[in-house]
């Protein structure tokens, strides 16, 4: 599996989701990021390649990038044996994943990052606060993320949540938090100096309509991450 910088994943950190295809992975690991997602296993959304596709981007670019999977699987088994067919040793979990579960992921791959997601529903802190209390000794960093209640989608919904959830999250939690629902070139800025998470994750608000990255959005994206974290 590819070899983990703690560092460059988990402070001050920009991550891309969403990676479709070889070229894609190119121009944003030319553009300067450095962590970069496969979504695979999904509950409401279409995944975007294949599983050896992504274990031939991880093979290629594992050198220059962190790459990590992004899944909905629920059992560690399952996530364990994902994650080594693609060769990446991150994995950020969505879906609705039990603590016995989460503790059988870290006994059976004590190397994995594990990034756990936190969905923001309004104003569900008091809940937030429960499950990061149940599940911290199992994980090593949280994702806010937004739910779409039109669609039951637990994330990759294009839509910003109540940023002060996860301000409070970020104060309160001592594993790093990254902030991900809706952000885009526009409003990194403001979200990054709102909330001070230790790195942001954007999806859909660097993509055109085609659903394809683009390289002026992408570095639009980074100018304005990294010129909030130097600002904090």
């Amino acid at each position: 599996m590819n070899s983990v910088n703690k560092s460059a994943l988990l402070e001050n950190s920009l991550q891309v989701a969403g990676v479709i295809d070889r070229e894609e992975a190119k121009m944003l690991i030319d553009c300067g990021v450095k962590n970069l997602g496969f979504p695979l296993r999904l509950d409401y959304h279409k995944e975007d390649l294949s599983d050896e596709d992504a274990a031939a981007i991880v093979r290629e670019f594992g050198e220059r990038a962190n790459f990590f999977v992004i899944t909905y699987l629920q059992k560690a088994s399952e996530i364990v044996a994902l994650c080594r067919k693609i060769g990446v040793s991150i994995v950020q979990i969505h879906g609705e994943i039990t603590v016995g579960e989460l503790k059988a992921l870290k006994e059976a791959a004590p190397e994995m990052v594990v990034i756990k997601s936190l969905i923001v529903r309004g104003e569900n802190l008091p809940e937030l606060l429960q499950e990061v209390e149940a599940t911290r000794p199992y994980v090593d960093a949280y994702i806010t993320d937004t739910y779409d209640p039109d669609t039951g989608a637990r994330g990759a919904t294009g839509r910003v949540h109540d940023w002060n959830v996860s301000r409070q999250l970020a104060r309160g939690v001592a594993h790093p938090l990254i902030l991900a629902g809706g952000l885009n070139p526009g409003n990194v800025r403001q979200a990054i100096l709102d909330v001070r998470p230790s790195g942001v994750d954007v999806h859909t608000g660097v993509e055109g309509r085609d659903g394809r990255k683009k390289r002026e959005l992408v570095a639009e994206f980074l100018r304005e991450a990294e010129a909030a974290f130097e600002m904090l």
